[in-house]
């Protein structure tokens, strides 16, 4: 067994996500001992084995574009019984970074799936960020633009688990003001910037004061926004769910849009927020 690991494992190796310290021993030894070392950035991978004192390593790069295309290569070495590691930027391989595909195929295929556990942004800013750890959701970047960007703010404004995003930093002035707009300004929030570097900082108040302080759209540094989970409130009756689809419907959104727009404003499931919408159409139809 090559590093702890049987022939023909698959093992995502988490590295630093800033604190090049934070590397452990049993990743440097998986990255080592590993016939090909599938990366997002042959460069900063480089940086990071020769930080470890590993060379000669075998690397291809699987990012968000190649990720599908290393497949075959990395089925040929398991097949051959070699061990093959997984390693991204920064953080855990599949959290909001490659890994996910080649995991799938590599069960696929019937080879094991192994992982070396450590750092991972999300659990760092979660648990420093003082809201509610018992209980979260991380829900990754939000979509840029479109139907889709709505519906999933939405989603995160009924949310009552702690929420957990990524954002790039010439995007986040966007975000904020967004969600504070469809959480409400008083929502709290953390957010959490460079982790682990020389320069982290970590800001904690609500929305409404994140989406207007200066510097909001932060130059430099990845960002994670930690949102504390919507209050309780009381469950919206037939009447109340009718109501509110007819008048969807007679603001001119479609069915599709009016459901999101119920499910994401009274909190109920989009089943039942599409169902009252259907009713209120054939109740208006000639």
């Amino acid at each position: 067994m090559s590093g702890g690991f049987a022939p023909g494992t698959l093992v995502l190796v988490a590295t630093p996500i800033g604190n090049l310290d934070d590397l452990s021993p049993r990743s440097i030894a998986s990255m080592r001992d590993a016939d090909l070392i599938c990366c997002e950035d042959t460069r900063r991978t480089g940086r990071l084995l020769q930080h470890a004192g590993i060379t000669g390593a075998r690397l291809a790069v699987a990012n968000v574009h190649t990720e599908r295309d290393c497949i075959d290569r990395m089925l040929a070495v398991l097949g051959d019984g070699g061990i093959v590691a997984v390693v991204t930027d920064a953080g855990t391989p599949g959290i909001s970074d490659p890994g996910e595909v080649l995991v799938r195929a590599a069960i696929e295929a019937g080879h094991e799936v192994a992982a070396v556990p450590g750092p991972a942004a999300v659990v760092v800013a979660l648990v420093t960020s003082g809201l509610p750890t018992e209980r979260f959701v991380f829900d990754g970047f939000l979509p840029r633009s479109g139907r889709e960007r709505g519906e999933r703010i939405g989603e995160v404004a009924v949310e009552r688990r702690t929420t957990v995003l990524y954002e790039a930093p010439h995007r986040m002035g966007r975000t904020l003001a967004d969600l504070a707009e469809a959480c409400g300004s008083d929502r709290p929030v953390a957010i959490a910037r460079e982790l682990t570097k020389l320069h982290e900082t970590t800001w904690r108040g609500t929305l409404g004061e994140a989406a207007g302080r200066p510097g909001a759209d932060a130059p430099i540094g990845e960002h994670v926004i930690v949102i504390g989970g919507a209050p309780d409130a009381p469950v919206p009756d037939a009447d109340a769910i009718a109501a509110a689809a007819a008048t969807a419907l007679a603001a001119g959104l479609t069915p599709r849009d009016a459901a999101s727009s119920l499910a994401a404003s009274l909190g109920i499931g989009r089943r039942v927020a599409y169902d009252a919408v259907l009713d209120a159409r054939k109740r208006t139809s000639p």
